[in-house]
Formats: structure tokens, sequence, C-alpha cells
């Protein structure tokens, strides 16, 4: 199967179950291998991150969550001969179009090729503030989390939270841009959230959700 042209809605859910054993993490972020490695816990899987085992990190071309989650965990299987799990995810402001989406990432890139995401922050702030003070501050997180084998068989699955922008950062538990993210609902951004409070309600613990559901 593949989804690298379509949404969520135009994939069939041909349900795998996932047995226990290895499971390749396709990241090298170690806060969302952290992330997932907690999540996979009660469930007999054991998982191992991709920088564990040197696998290269591939360059996500896709143009959707789907078709980088697809790709990251397709290489990482390949390369294994283990199946793996992907994870793309990334913050969509309203007012900025969607923006920055799948790039999310991108924009916190230096000139050196490592991440600011000090930076990343900061340029969606002075594209907000660049509109007006009366600009709408809401947005989401999207996470879609690939899950394939070796034999190329896929399975994705997507979770969303919604909620409100806020400057400056506050907190320091968290990764990337939940600093500035607090979800609809609270008071706290997802950086000033314990662990098990982000999990509960995280847009990668609801595609996780479904994850389990679907395979464990």
């Amino acid at each position: 199967m593949s989804a690298s042209d379509g949404s969520l809605g135009d994939i069939p859910q041909a349900i795998r179950k996932l047995k226990p054993g290895k499971l390749v993490i396709a990241s090298h972020n170690a806060g969302k291998v952290r992330e997932i490695r907690e999540l996979l816990g009660p469930f007999g899987i054991e998982p191992v991150s991709a920088a564990e085992l040197d696998l290269p990190e591939p360059e996500e071309t896709g143009t959707t969550f789907v078709a980088n989650a697809e790709l990251k965990a397709m290489q990482a299987a390949d390369l294994s001969g283990l199946p793996a799990l992907a994870d793309d995810s990334g913050l969509c402001v309203d007012a900025l179009n969607g923006d920055p989406g799948v790039y999310t990432a991108n924009w916190a890139e230096t000139p050196d090729g490592t991440r600011d995401w000090m930076l990343a922050m900061g340029k969606v702030e002075d594209k907000l503030a660049a509109l007006g003070p009366d600009i709408s501050r809401r947005a989401h997180f999207v996470s879609v989390l690939a899950l394939a084998w070796p034999d190329g068989h896929v399975e994705w699955f997507e979770g969303r939270a919604d909620g409100m922008l806020t400057w400056p950062p506050r907190g320091d538990l968290g990764f990337g841009y939940d600093p500035v993210f607090v979800p609809d609902g609270q008071a706290q951004t997802f950086a000033e959230m314990d662990q098990a409070a982000k999990q509960a309600i995280s847009h990668r613990a609801e595609a996780f959700k479904q994850l389990v559901a679907a395979v464990l």
C-alpha cells in the first residue's frame, strides 16, 4: 500500500497485527523516541531507536505528514529487517494558512545543520505579530504514525490536538513547539505538563490509541 499522493481518507485499512518483540522507532529525535517508548511500554514491544542502530535519517521529501511518516518507517524497516514505527508531526497555525505544517522541522534549521526550536518558535511569533494584534492564535498539532514491515506492508494512524499559541514560551518538559502551545481546556503549555498529563491529550497519544486498537 502507498499513501504518498493521498490523505488518510484514501488509505485502505487492511489491519495486520504487530507481534511482541523488537520494533524500530524510526526517529533521531530524542524527545519523540522517549514519548513513543513510554507509550509502547505495556505491550511487550522492545523499542530500539534508529539512532541506536546507526540508521541514516532519510530526506523528508513528502508534501504530507502521511508521505513523510511512510518513507521514514519503510526505510527503517528495509534497512533493519524489523517492523518500524515512524511519526511525522507538525504544528499548523490557522492564521498562517496551516504553516509551518509538514515543514515544521525546517523552520528550526540553522546554517550549521542543527535545529534551534527557539528560533522556530520565534519565526511563528514574528509572522503572527506582523499580521496585527487581533489575529487569531488558533493552532493544532498533527501526528501521523506509520507502522511498516520489511515486506512493504504499512499501516497509518492520525491524531490531532487543538489549542492556542502563547508567547513567550513557557516550560521545559516538552520539545519542539511545546512551550508555545496551550491545548484546549488547559491552562498549561505542553512543555509545562508532566509526561502523563500530556500523553492523555496529545496528538501523538491520540494516534497511538488508534494504533493500539488496530494492531496490538
